[in-house]
Parts: C-alpha cells; structure tokens; sequence
C-alpha cells in the first residue's frame, strides 16, 4: 500500500494519470429499500386528523378526578376535641423538648392509628341485603329487613351501622349492629311509613362504624339495587245496597260456578264432593244425585279517571288528581270485597281490572304508577296506541 501510494504521488508530480488498476474503487451503496408513504388524499376529500395520544399527564389528571375514595371518615364531637389536644401536646413538645410531652404525643397518635385499623377490619367483608314487603301503602307502616353477613373467619365486627339509600330522599333510616360473629349474620328491621304513592327506588347503602373508641366514623357506601311499588291510601268507604236481584243470583248464569243456584242435575260419580248431592232427587230415584252449581255473571263496575291535564293549569289539578286516585283506590277495593267486579280506567284507553278471585293488587299498582299527561300529548299518545278518533271522551266521574 505504501509503493502504490509513492507511485501515486509521483505520477502527480508529473502531471500523468494514474493507470485504471491503481484507482481506489469504493464498493457501491446498496439502495434502501423504499417505505410506502402514506396516500395522497383524494382532491375534494377532507383531510384526516392524526389520533391524539393522551401523554402521562393527561392520563394522571383523568384518573384523579374519576377516583372516588373507597373510605369517608368524619370527625365526632370527642374526636375533634381529642385531635385539639393531640396538636397541642405536639405543639408543646416541640417548643419545650420535653421527653415525657414526647411521650404523651407519641400514645396520643397510636391510639388514633389503633382506631384507623381496628375500624378498617370491622367494615372489610361485609355482605349487605335487603328484604323489601309484597307490598306498601301511603300512610301505612311497613317493614324492610336488613341482613349484614360477616365472610372474616376469626374476627367479628362491631358497632355496624347500616344507612339504607333511596334515590331522591333523604336517607333517615337505619340498622344498628352491636356485633356480628364470623361467618354469620345478623337482621335486623326498620319501620317506615311512605307519605307518596308510585316507585321507591332504593340505591344501596351506607355501612359505618365508630369503632373502637368513638373518635371517628369511617364510612363506606355499596350499591344495591331495589324497588318497591307505593300503592295509593285507601279509606273505608259505604256503598249502597246492593240490588236484590244481583245479592241473590246475579243478572244471570252460564256454565258451572259456585253460586246457590243449581245449573244441572246428574248422577253422581267417583270423586265427586258429597256436599252437593241433592238428596230430594236422590231419594225419588233411589240414585246419587249431584247438583251442579250455577256461574254468577254480574256486569263489571267501571270507574274512569281522566289523567289529561289542561294547558296553564297548576298545583290545583296536581292536588285533584291525586284526590280522584284515592277516592278510585277506596271505591274499587270496597266493591271487590263485597264480591263485584271493577274496571279502573283513563280517558286514553288503559284499564285494569280485578274481583274477589285475583283480588285487588292490579288496579292498585296501576293507580300507583298512573302520571297525568299534558294536553298536548294526548294526540300522539292516541296515534301510537292506535285508538280510533271516537274513543273514551274526557270523563272525569265514575259510576257504580
């Protein structure tokens, strides 16, 4: 290499051209291999904006705010003193440097770390569940029962209070737990008396203790999902006689019932109730005779409510409305106890309908979820049900 290059040097010297087998050939680049770029967007077509990734700190910022704290504490009143106290002595101690200040300090913030653990074990595993009645009534007390499960095997809970929550309403009812074994549970039951009718939904509930030492309540809030269907108020009510013509048989009879008329009269069979054998026949024919008993058909009472509210009208018609349930709630239940058929219905088409046999569940809950309409919607409420254009007119009465 080093004769090539003085050979080179001296052909330089002398103005002459290096020969072609003295030329330094440099290996040729080897092309890379192309990337497709991104297509040209069509003309006319609107461009397409880049996705925006979220950085570190937007994803922070996000999950701050979304975080809901599984615990609440609340300071009591001999908690807060207790907490005076406790930064006073600290206070003291660091401007005296007093050991037994230090001390006292120091047995001051581990009964408070004592409270904070011994209350987290009593509220850990706790099942929740509520026992909702068949059914409510404005003005009538009822029963919820709640059951609290302890799943800890060794360590029992204490001082459980349980906050029951409705959506909407204040929450004013609650269970008190003393103690609740491991891998038992315990029930206990409020008492509450509604003061509307229609839906009661219960959202889940509230569990604190204030154990061990009363200090602090600690807190935490679990869903649990309920409802409960307010019937309307029903006061006792006098209807008039009854006709004597439909106490004794009814306006008429078809088919086999249990009415005191006799519908047919047949020989007596294997299995037959001996009750209704007719033993004049019985002993004219020296044979088993048995009565068949008549159907009552008696026409159904039908009892309309008009829920159409008329356009500028205020709380007189919401305080109307509410008075016509109630008089139709205690109107129909005293017909179906003394044995007639009722129809509730609405000027818009719905109806419900009950007697002794189904009894009077139905028209209650229907009454209990029945909502006035606004005049402008009766025209569309009309046209979906499909009613024709001569169907119920706005009624406000009922009759017997």
């Amino acid at each position: 290499m080093v004769a090539d290059r003085r050979q080179a040097e001296s052909l330089a010297v002398r103005g002459d051209k290096p020969p072609r087998d003295s030329r330094v050939t440099r290996p040729e680049a080897t092309p890379l291999p192309t990337v497709p770029g991104p297509l040209a967007p069509l003309p006319g077509a609107p461009a397409a904006t880049p996705p925006r990734a979220d950085n570190a700190l937007t994803r922070f910022w996000r999950s701050f705010f979304s975080f809901k704290m599984p615990r609440r504490l609340k300071f009591t009143r001999e908690g807060k003193y207790f907490v005076g106290i406790t930064l006073g002595v600290g206070f003291a101690a660091i401007n005296t440097g007093n050991n037994l200040l230090y001390l006292l300090l120091g047995m001051l913030l581990s009964l408070m770390v004592v409270s904070s653990v011994m209350s987290e074990l009593s509220l850990r595993t706790l099942t929740v569940t509520r026992r909702l009645p068949t059914r409510a009534q404005v003005g009538r007390a009822h029963l919820v029962e709640i059951e609290v499960y302890n799943h800890k095997k060794r360590i029992p809970s204490y001082a459980i209070e349980v906050e029951d929550l409705r959506a909407g309403q204040p929450a004013d009812k609650r269970c008190f737990f003393l103690k609740i074994s491991p891998s038992s549970a315990q029930v206990a039951a409020y008492r509450r008396t509604p003061a509307r009718r229609g839906r009661d939904r219960h959202t889940g509930f509230r569990i604190a203790t204030r154990f061990p030492f009363g200090l602090f309540e600690k807190s935490r809030e679990v869903t649990a999902d309920g409802e409960l269907v307010i019937y309307p108020a029903v006061d006792p009510v006098r209807l008039p006689p009854e006709d004597r013509g439909r106490a004794l048989g009814g306006v008429g009879t078809a088919g086999r019932g249990t009415s005191d008329e006799t519908y047919a009269l047949r020989p007596m069979r294997e299995g037959d109730d001996p009750r209704d054998i007719y033993w004049r026949k019985s002993a004219i024919t020296n044979q088993m005779v048995l009565r068949e008993r008549a159907r009552e058909t008696r026409p159904d009472v039908r009892l309309v409510i008009d829920v159409v509210r008329p356009k500028g009208s205020g709380d007189v018609f919401a305080q109307q409305f509410e008075k016509r349930i109630r008089e139709v709630a205690s109107r129909a239940v005293a017909h179906i106890k003394r044995g007639d058929g009722v129809v509730v219905a609405t000027n818009l088409g719905e109806e419900a309908r009950g007697d002794r046999n189904i009894g009077s569940d139905r028209i209650l809950r229907f009454l209990a979820l029945l909502d006035a309409v606004d005049e402008e919607r009766v025209q569309e409420i009309q046209e979906r049900r499909g009613l024709a254009r001569g169907g119920p007119s706005r009624t406000s009465g009922g009759h017997a």
